[in-house]
C-alpha cells in the first residue's frame, strides 16, 4: 500500500483546465511535490505539462491514478490502468452504490480484481500524508488548511467529516501523520487501512469514523494484535443514523450496543464525538505509563480548581496525595493565602515563578503521577514564560486554558512545546478517563 502515500509518479484522470474542477485542485496540489501526469482528451497542455489523451498513452512507469472523472467512464480507465500495470488507483468519482447503482459497482469491482488492483473508493476524498507531502484533497489549500507532521492518523468513511476535522486540526495545533478518506471502500476497507497504520512509523495514534464494517471477525483480530492506541466514533448509533447511513455510503451499520462491546473486548476507545475523539488522542501522545495515575492539579483560579476536582471524580480518577515534606516547603515558600493542597491555588497574582516552584516540587514527588495546569491567562501574572516552565517538566503535564482568541495564542503554543492544552475541565477529564 505504500505507493498510495509515496510513490514516484503519479497520474490524475480527469485534470480541466477550470481552477475550481476537482481534478484541476488534486493536480495543482500534487505538481510541485512529485511526478504528476494530467490525464484529458481534450487538452494538450495543463499548467505547463503535457498533458495525455489516455493512461495509455502515457510511456513511462505510473505508480498510481487518481480517478476524477464522471462514475460511466470511470470502468474502461481502470481497464486501461490495468494494461499500464498500474496496480493502486484512488477513485474520488461518485455515482456508485451509493446513489443506488450497484450494477455499475460491481462491474468495478470485477475489473478491479481481474487486473489485482488496489482501490481507495470510489466515492471519496482520497487521501493526505503530512510527512511525504502527497494530497490528493480536492479542497484548495486557501480553502482548507492542511495539519502540520505529528502522530495522528485518521480514517473515515465519510469525506465530508474529514476534511472539516482536518480544518479543526490544523487550526488548533494537532500533528498529523495521515488521513484516509475510503468511501464506499470497494475492494480495500477500513481494517485494510487499519493494519497498514500499525506498521505505519509515523503514526502513533489511529483514529477512525465508522459507519459500518465489512467484515466484523477480521477486523477484531486485526485490532486485538495493534499496540497503538485506536479511538473510534461509530456514525448511526439510532434508527435515523442508520437509514442515512445506507444513501451515503451505502454501508449496512450494526446495532451500536454490539460495536460497543466487541470493540472493548479488543482494547478499541469507542468515545461519544470527534471532539472527544482528538481530545484523547493528543493526550495518548503525552501520557506513556498508563498505569501511573495519580493526578495533582495546579490552579490560579479556585473556582476551576473545584471543578476540575469534580470532573477527575465524576470520572473516577484519582487525585494524588501530596508528601507531606514537599507540603510544608511549599508552605514556607509560597505567601500564606496559597492554598496546598489538591488542588493547590496559587491564587490570582500568580507568575510564572510561583508556578515553576509548585512544578519542581511535584515533579519530584512520588506520590504524583502526572499533572494538570490550570491557567487563567487573564490574570496578569502569566505570559509566554509560563511555556518555557511547563515544557521542562519530566512529568505528564496536561492543561486547562480559556480564553479569548488572543489569549489562545500561549495555549497554541503551550501544543507545540508538546503540552496537550483543553478549554474546559470535564473535557480534559473525559480524554483522560479513555487514556488511562
Amino acid at each position: 500500500m505504500k505507493n498510495f502515500f509515496e510513490p514516484k509518479v503519479i497520474t490524475v484522470v480527469g485534470v480541466s483546465k477550470e481552477k475550481d474542477k476537482i481534478g484541476n485542485v488534486i493536480f495543482r496540489n500534487l505538481k510541485d511535490k512529485f511526478k504528476t501526469i494530467p490525464v484529458n482528451m481534450h487538452e494538450k497542455q495543463i499548467l505547463g505539462v503535457k498533458c495525455y489523451y489516455s493512461v495509455s498513452d502515457i510511456k513511462e512507469k505510473v505508480d498510481m491514478a487518481v480517478i476524477a472523472i464522471p462514475a460511466e467512464f470511470v470502468v474502461p480507465v481502470i481497464k486501461e490502468c490495468g494494461e499500464k500495470g498500474i496496480k493502486e488507483v484512488i477513485i474520488i468519482s461518485s455515482g456508485f452504490k451509493e446513489s443506488g447503482n450497484e450494477r455499475l459497482e460491481y462491474e468495478l469491482f470485477k475489473v478491479l480484481e481481474n487486473y489485482k488492483i488496489k482501490c481507495i473508493g470510489p466515492n471519496c476524498l482520497g487521501v493526505f500524508d503530512a510527512h511525504s507531502g502527497l494530497d490528493c484533497l480536492f479542497l484548495p489549500e486557501e480553502k482548507l488548511k492542511r495539519p502540520e507532521k505529528g502522530g495522528i492518523s485518521f480514517i473515515s468513511q465519510s469525506g465530508a467529516l474529514g476534511v472539516a476535522m482536518l480544518d479543526i486540526l490544523s487550526d488548533g495545533g494537532y500533528g498529523f501523520s495521515k488521513f484516509i478518506s475510503y468511501g464506499n471502500g470497494l475492494n480495500l476497507n477500513e481494517t485494510d487501512f487499519l493494519e497498514y497504520l500499525s506498521k505505519d512509523k509515523n503514526t502513533k495514534v489511529i483514529c477512525m469514523y465508522i459507519e459500518g464494517i465489512k467484515d466484523g471477525k477480521r477486523f477484531l483480530e486485526v485490532a486485538s494484535k495493534i499496540k497503538k492506541p485506536i479511538i473510534a466514533v461509530k456514525g448511526g448509533k439510532f434508527s435515523k443514523g442508520v437509514k442515512a447511513i445506507m444513501s451515503h455510503t451505502g454501508s449496512l451499520a450494526g446495532e451500536y450496543e454490539v460495536y460497543k462491546g466487541a470493540f472493548k473486548q479488543v482494547g478499541i476507545v469507542l468515545v461519544d464525538s470527534l471532539e472527544e475523539m482528538f481530545d484523547t488522542a493528543k493526550m495518548f501522545e503525552k501520557i506513556e505509563n498508563k498505569n501511573k495515575k495519580r493526578i495533582q492539579i495546579i490552579t490560579n483560579g479556585g473556582g476551576y480548581g473545584v471543578l476540575m476536582s469534580d470532573a477527575l471524580e465524576e470520572n473516577k480518577l484519582e487525585l494524588a496525595e501530596m508528601n507531606p515534606e514537599n507540603r510544608s516547603y511549599l508552605r514556607e515558600k509560597f505567601p500564606r493565602a496559597v492554598s496546598i493542597g489538591n488542588p493547590i491555588d496559587l491564587l490570582g497574582d500568580a507568575d510564572a515563578q510561583r508556578y515553576k516552584i509548585a512544578l519542581e516540587v511535584c515533579e519530584k514527588d512520588k506520590n504524583i503521577d502526572l499533572i494538570i495546569l490550570i491557567l487563567l491567562l487573564q490574570t496578569p501574572g502569566i505570559d509566554e514564560k509560563i511555556i518555557e516552565v511547563a515544557k521542562h517538566v519530566k512529568k505528564p503535564v496536561l492543561v486547562v486554558s480559556t480564553g479569548s482568541h488572543s489569549k489562545q495564542i500561549i495555549s497554541k503554543k503551550l501544543e507545540k512545546a508538546g503540552i496537550p492544552v483543553y478549554a474546559y475541565t470535564d473535557q480534559l477529564a473525559r480524554a483522560l478517563k479513555n487514556v488511562l
